[in-house]
C-alpha cells in the first residue's frame, strides 16, 4: 500500500495555470472563441493571484508589486494618450475596466511580466547587469510574441495595424529600472512556477497565432 503525498501549493499553481491557459487555447480554437476571448481576464487575474501565493511577500516585495504596477501603467498611459515610449496605439474592451484608455489589468500584467522574467533570469546568471538585461529580453521576447496576434483578439492595436520599432525600445527603456530593482530586492519567488507562466503565456499567443494564421 502506497501513501499519496498531498499536493502542494506550487504543484496545485502550476496545474491550475495549464489548466486555465490551455482551456484558453482550445476554447478559442474550437469552441466559443469569443466567450473564451472575454475570459481572458480572469486567467490573468488567477496568473497574478498565484504568482502572489508563490511569492514571499514582505514590505519590499510588496512594495515592488506596486512599483510595476504603477510604472506599467504611467508609461501605458503616456503612450495611449501622448504616443510616448510605444508609438500610437489604443486598447480594445476585452481586457476590461480601463483608467485613462488603459486597462487595469495591464498594470497587473507588468508586474507578472516583470517577476517571472526577473526570476527565470536570475536562474540563469548571478551576474546582476546580465540577469537585469536577460530580463529585458525575456519580456521583449514575450512582446514579440504578443503583437501579431493582440489585434485579433480585441486586446490593442497600433496605427498603422503592426507595431513599430518604437514600441521594443519603449520596451526596454521602461523595463530595465523595473529588472534593476527587481534584483537588488531579490523577491523571493518559486522559480519553478515563473518557468512554467513564461512557457504557458509563449504557447498561448503562439499557438493561437498559428491556428489563425492556418484559416
Amino acid at each position: 500500500m502506497t501513501t499519496q503525498l498531498p499536493l502542494g501549493k506550487l504543484q496545485l499553481s502550476i496545474g491550475l495555470i495549464w489548466l486555465f491557459h490551455l482551456s484558453g487555447i482550445i476554447g478559442i480554437i474550437y469552441s466559443d472563441s469569443e466567450w473564451f476571448i472575454r475570459a481572458t481576464p480572469l486567467n490573468l487575474l488567477l496568473s497574478f493571484s498565484l504568482l502572489l501565493v508563490n511569492t514571499k511577500l514582505n514590505l519590499k516585495t510588496s512594495f515592488l508589486v506596486l512599483l510595476c504596477f504603477m510604472v506599467g501603467m504611467g508609461a501605458e498611459i503616456l503612450g495611449v494618450q501622448y504616443g510616448w515610449f510605444f508609438g500610437q496605439y489604443s486598447y480594445g474592451a476585452v481586457l476590461g475596466i480601463k483608467f485613462l484608455g488603459v486597462p487595469l489589468l495591464i498594470g497587473i500584467n507588468w508586474c507578472v511580466l516583470v517577476f517571472i522574467t526577473g526570476q527565470i533570469a536570475a536562474f540563469f546568471t548571478t551576474n546582476f547587469w546580465f540577469k537585469s538585461l536577460l530580463g529585458v529580453g525575456l519580456m521583449v521576447f514575450l512582446d514579440l510574441v504578443m503583437e501579431p496576434i493582440a489585434p485579433q483578439l480585441d486586446f490593442w492595436t497600433f496605427e498603422g495595424g503592426v507595431a513599430p520599432i518604437q514600441n521594443y525600445l519603449g520596451w526596454v527603456f521602461v523595463a530595465m529600472p523595473l529588472q534593476i530593482i527587481f534584483h537588488i530586492t531579490r523577491p523571493a519567488v518559486k522559480t519553478i512556477f515563473a518557468f512554467h507562466l513564461y512557457i504557458l503565456q509563449f504557447l498561448f499567443f503562439t499557438l493561437l497565432l498559428m491556428r489563425l494564421n492556418s484559416l
